[in-house]
């Protein structure tokens, strides 16, 4: 019983909602951050392979890519971090909320520190809704490609010339208009969607996009977890003040009683 009354005391001491918005963030991070790295290898190899054949029109997507990918690694080592420090702190606040009525006392500076963990985690959330947005433009760009190579291949679509469906990745900014080809039609388009680059990295895409949606929600709600955990933590300080209080008026009224009792025994 001994053992079995100390697991159940552990397992009561568990933040499970800050458990289960760790495990949400950790694996939106890391499908982004996985997928988001491979979609855009393959991307730049498609470019590269099929609509930018000289190397100095392409090589300014090519740096950004690279600085894409490094900001991808500081991105997965800083919010593997960042959810292991709000996991210990609902390790924190989830023990002192259960030792509200015992001797343990939260402080000032722990206070504190979960609010600055609900302002961070909030600037954190905003700036994740954007990249939610940003992570669905390149699926809404292969989805016209993959569209327009089922098109062609449908068996309905009764088509006179089928180079007439074309893809200018060149109106979409991505490489300049003096890029050679710069455009698939037809035959070629079709060729291109067949590759197993343009597979892999479409459907990258939009797991790294699910990815990003996972983690603005595991953000949310990390947001209301630190939101309430310092609510309690301000009406447990205030609670403890009002015992410290009440435990000196008790003292007081103790002494003003024993004194009043000694001059009333020196009396008689």
């Amino acid at each position: 019983m001994g053992c079995f009354e100390c697991c159940i005391k552990c397992l009561g001491g568990v933040p499970y909602a800050s458990l289960v918005a760790t495990i949400l963030c950790f694996s939106g991070v890391a499908l982004f951050c996985g997928c988001g790295h491979v979609a855009l290898t393959g991307t730049l190899t498609i470019l590269e392979t099929h609509f930018s054949t000289v190397t100095s029109d392409h090589a300014m997507l090519t740096d950004v890519i690279q600085l894409m990918q490094y900001v991808i690694y500081g991105i997965a080592s800083f919010f593997f971090l960042y959810g292991i420090i709000l996991l210990a702190e609902g390790f924190y606040t989830t023990s002192a909320v259960k030792e509200l009525h015992s001797e343990f006392k939260t402080t000032i500076c722990g206070r504190c520190i979960s609010g600055m963990f609900v302002f961070l985690t909030y600037i954190l959330g905003v700036a994740w809704l954007g990249v939610f947005g940003f992570s669905a433009v390149p699926v809404f760009l292969f989805y016209n490609m993959w569209s327009s190579c089922a098109t062609m291949r449908s068996p309905t679509v009764n088509l006179t010339d089928v180079n007439s469906i074309c893809v200018d990745v060149r109106q979409y900014g991505i490489i300049p208009w003096n890029a050679v080809p710069g455009k698939a039609c037809g035959s070629t388009l079709g060729d291109i969607c067949a590759t197993s680059e343009f597979y892999l990295s479409y459907h990258l895409y939009i797991v790294a996009c699910a990815g990003a949606g996972a983690t603005v929600i595991a953000l949310i709600h990390f947001l209301m977890i630190l939101s309430a955990n310092w609510a309690y933590l301000k009406d447990a300080s205030q609670m403890h003040a009002y015992q410290d209080i009440k435990m000196k008026e008790e003292r007081e009224l103790q002494d003003i009683t024993s004194r009043s009792k000694e001059c009333l025994n020196s009396y008689t």
